[in-house]
């Protein structure tokens, strides 16, 4: 009797958005603390370019949630990683599912507990929106239920509530954000200057202009319309049909950034989430062979009572998000609690028109002037993982894998500069191999260089005719000196040539 007047907020016709859900962000999990895993210890770490326990003993994690208040080592921090990839891949796989609802919910807040403490002690090396995004997705998929019960129609609608705020704030971003997303020039130029870009940004780039201003429409279309009609899975059929249909163009578009960009696990986790408004039967019109119904064991009680809880709950914290959808100030990618849940997200308000990049060199010369000075010859550029630099290096493919170094060299590109540049220049005098396996290669394989400095170039992808006649990818102008070069002394460790 009790099964039968809950019945209303089971969902038996989701069974493939949960599997997806559920696996899809156990997968991103797993991804996201490999990225941890491979590169904290020598960005944060004890002798890092922003070291975690120096940021810590300064009680900047007063009113922050994070286990690591208490302790940190990279010892622990690796065995965390590890601990928590091997619950994600447990969850890909299945395994929690097949035990009782509280099974894969202790699993996902598991996941979601630990990634919430790494956030603050990650300082900018983990600003970006998907993490915060990926926080949320954890804690929400935790209340998906396990296999033998339906999946819950409030957690279902929590996650639609969820794209929602993704997509729709992210269109109210641009459209209230440069003139090139309202005059449809946008993507004329941003194949070319994202922060990193993919094998096919350049074919990208080369398209026609009426076919970049066709993007950017279909940017509009699936930022601004289709989050709207997300919510139809609410009403009678053929609203989950509809549904469907709206969360096909949000899966479609993010496919084509996928495509053409590496921007980390944004627009996989975007996918995986807007499957939370796949109806199956739409599914099974489609394919024949996935039911459109599915048969479920009764609800226990008190998960259901819990569903409600937190639904109620989440409708309070997403005050502060409405109100800054509604506003002209429109904050992009923030938090207004201390759980990172209800956020706000949102993301290329404007778009660079030029891209400049920055191209760090060393010199084993020791001397800067006289006969023994380094010619241009003697200068060698450090090569990164992702980021252009080889003019002939066709970009690849990285994400959902997360090079932070990359991405923060892009920033500081744009004129944003922190104390971890100055840190990254004095660990390549040292040629700490930590910092070193951060890079693309060593171009002075484990030798200290007697000098370092960055210089600024400017960017442009080769025309068909530039690359059959140069073979290069990129063509790039010089624009001058960001760093003087500068030398390890004795005392502060650090020198320059002035």
């Amino acid at each position: 009797m009790e099964w039968e007047m809950l019945a209303w907020l089971d969902a038996p016709h989701a069974e493939l958005a949960r599997q997806v859900l559920q696996r899809g962000t156990a997968l991103l999990f797993a991804v996201a603390f490999l990225s941890t895993l491979l590169q904290f210890p020598a960005l944060l770490g004890e002798r890092g370019l922003l070291p975690a326990p120096r940021f810590i003993a300064a009680c900047a994690l007063e009113g922050q949630l994070s286990i690591f208040r208490w302790h940190y080592s990279d010892r622990f921090l690796r065995i965390l990683c590890l601990v928590c990839i091997a619950i994600a891949l447990a969850l890909v796989a299945g395994l929690p599912q097949l035990g009782p609802p509280w099974l894969p919910m202790l699993a996902f807040l598991a996941l979601w507990i630990a990634y919430l403490s790494i956030l603050p002690i990650g300082q900018v090396f983990y600003g970006f929106g998907w993490e915060l995004l990926l926080c949320e997705a954890g804690f929400l998929v935790a209340f998906m239920g396990s296999d033998a019960t339906a999946p819950p129609m409030l957690t279902l609608l929590l996650i639609v509530w969820l794209v929602f705020r993704l997509e729709f704030g992210a269109g109210m971003i641009k459209i209230r954000g440069g003139s090139e997303w309202r005059d449809l020039t946008a993507l004329t130029f941003h194949h070319e200057t994202q922060p990193m870009p993919g094998p096919l940004s350049r074919t990208a780039h080369l398209l026609p202009r009426w076919f970049h201003k066709g993007e950017v429409i279909g940017n509009h279309v699936a930022q601004l319309l289709a989050p709207w009609l997300l919510f139809a899975l609410l009403l009678p059929w053929p609203g989950p049909a509809i549904a469907s249909a709206a969360a096909a163009v949000v899966i479609l578009t993010q496919l084509w950034l996928v495509l053409t960009g590496n921007f980390a696990w944004l627009n996989w986790a975007t996918i995986v989430l807007a499957f939370a408004a796949i109806d199956d039967r739409a599914v099974s019109w489609l394919l024949p062979s996935w039911p459109a119904e599915h048969s479920y064991a009764p609800t226990p009680l008190w998960f259901s009572i819990l569903t409600v809880v937190v639904f109620v709950g989440y409708l309070w914290l997403s005050i502060p998000a409405v109100r800054n959808l509604l506003s002209r100030r429109q904050l992009m990618n923030a938090s207004f609690n201390r759980l990172r849940l209800a956020n706000a997200y949102g993301a290329f308000g404007t778009v660079t028109k030029v891209r400049d990049e920055i191209v760090i060199e060393g010199t084993l010369r020791q001397q800067l002037t006289g006969s023994d000075a380094p010619g241009d010859d003697d200068w060698v550029e450090y090569t990164f993982k992702g980021k252009p630099g080889d003019l002939r290096r066709v970009p690849g493919w990285f994400a959902p894998y997360h090079l932070r170094l990359d991405w923060m060299m892009w920033f500081l590109a744009l004129g944003s500069r922190g104390p971890w540049f100055r840190a990254l220049l004095a660990q390549l005098l040292e040629a700490d191999p930590p910092t070193l396996r951060l890079l693309g290669a060593d171009p002075f394989n484990g030798e200290r260089p007697a000098w370092v400095r960055a210089r600024v170039y400017r960017y442009r992808f080769a025309t068909r005719s530039e690359r059959r006649a140069t073979g290069q990818v990129w063509m790039r102008e010089d624009r001058g000196l960001l760093v003087d070069p500068v030398r390890r002394r004795s005392g502060d460790g650090f020198g320059s040539s002035a």
